[in-house]
């Protein structure tokens, strides 16, 4: 089989780390890639939303089936696109994309087909949004309703951070286009989780549970970034809590997404709050998680490949898939100043060694060549990523090969997995 995955991020590292280990795949092709996909796969200077681009690539090489990675591109309809070529790919249509594409559909989704989330309200007027602020009460949270890189939601502590944030996006235009809606909706309390789930669209199949450390410093301090660390399993989602889940969030997902004529296929992934009424829908993404992915990809026993392209095929799934009995744990290192402005070029040197460390495989998420030599090019950049016994080892493993790379202004959080270590068994 010929296979594409659309992407650059450690996400789509993962993801072809992953794919290189399955023998139906003959050859592997990543657009545009990094260096790190570059050792098993062939990359192509084609950007991840040049649909265009990527459809005549395809069609070119002949690919079986392309895996799209980022949220962007399915956003923008490249499913559509390659589908009405005829050509098999895994994602969700555009219109089933705005599950994550638009919080404000999402959550009227919610509401309309009795999924738990928290309690909201739509705007865009800035007024109106600060009256209703007041209604409810600080804390609360304000998202933009557009795809914003993992920043457009912001927790206010106070009503004067709430006025705050509904200025930067509606007054101020923080966030473009993606912020000419917003959502103000209830502070949820409890410990957060990432589920995630393959559908055909009618059924869903359980495909792991992760837990982000969303903020860049140690105890959730700082701003927030596109995830600064994962480990997998989330020892909170228990049996329970795992049966809740698909049966009042996944599940009821997929037949409204069915009912609302926006059939959803692909990856389902919910962000979620495990509130003292139970578990409660923060948002959704329509793609693997990033860091979350890179650990579950280590987990994975079963050769993803079969199930993607059931998925793009319009395929039933199987009913479960298997795991391996160890944890996995994923530290991102990021270039110093992320999630503000950051230097870029900065050489990068240790990975061969930290992979020596036994259980480790570093992703590459913002890396360059430039004359041979490896360099930061974003500012998430690497993640470090180790399997072990349990979580406690595997945070053990990929302290170890954190230690051993280096670059100029590097920085990473030192408490990744700890909430892990919290709970009894793990």
């Amino acid at each position: 089989m010929r296979v594409l995955v659309v992407g650059s991020g450690g996400r789509e590292h993962a993801l072809v780390w992953r794919l290189a280990q399955s023998p139906s795949v003959k050859a592997l092709f990543a657009a545009p890639g990094n260096p790190g996909m570059a050792r098993t796969a062939r990359c192509v200077p084609i950007k991840g939303d040049a649909i265009e681009e990527l459809l005549a690539f395809a069609e070119t090489e002949r690919i079986d089936l392309t895996v799209v990675g980022p949220e962007l591109p399915l956003v923008l309809g490249i499913v559509d696109r390659f589908e009405a070529k005829g050509l098999a790919i895994f994602g969700p249509s555009q219109r089933a994309a705005a599950l994550e594409g638009s919080k404000v559909f999402a959550k009227d989704l919610m509401a309309k087909h009795g999924i738990p989330t928290a309690r909201f309200q739509t705007f865009q007027d800035a007024t109106a949004a600060r009256r209703f602020a007041r209604e409810m009460g600080a804390p609360l949270v304000v998202k933009a309703d557009g795809l914003a890189a993992g920043k457009g939601a912001i927790v206010c502590r106070t009503l004067e951070e709430a006025d705050r944030a509904i200025a930067l996006c509606l007054e101020e235009r923080a966030f473009g286009k993606a912020g000419e809606q917003i959502v103000v909706e209830e502070f949820l309390s409890g410990e957060e989780a990432s589920f995630f789930a393959l559908t055909d669209g009618e059924t869903g199949l359980f495909l792991g549970t992760a837990q982000d450390h969303k903020t860049v410093f140690d105890d959730d301090r700082g701003p927030n970034t596109g995830g600064m660390g994962a480990y997998s399993p989330a020892p909170v989602v228990d049996a329970t809590v795992h049966d809740q889940v698909m049966k009042t969030i996944i599940r009821p997902t997929v037949r409204a997404m069915a009912a609302e004529g926006r059939p959803y296929r692909g990856v389902i992934y919910a962000g979620l709050m495990l509130t003292r009424e139970g578990p409660k829908v923060l948002e959704y993404n329509c793609r693997f998680g990033d860091p979350e992915h890179q650990p579950i990809m280590m987990r994975l026993e079963d050769n993803p490949l079969p199930l993607l392209h059931a998925v793009a095929r319009g395929e039933r799934l199987p009913s479960s898939v298997s795991w391996r009995p160890e944890a996995a744990v994923c530290v991102v290192m990021a270039s110093g100043g992320y999630p503000g402005e950051y230097e870029t070029g900065k050489p990068i040197s240790g990975i061969e060694a930290a992979e020596k460390v036994e259980g480790v495989t570093v992703f590459h998420a913002g890396t360059a060549l430039r004359d041979g030599q490896l360099v930061t090019a974003g500012g998430r950049v690497l993640g470090v990523t180790a399997i072990g016994a349990d979580i406690r080892a595997a945070i053990g493993r990929a302290y170890e090969a954190v230690g051993k790379i280096c670059f100029d202004g590097m920085h990473f959080r030192k408490d990744i997995g700890k909430k892990a270590l919290a709970h009894r068994g793990r």
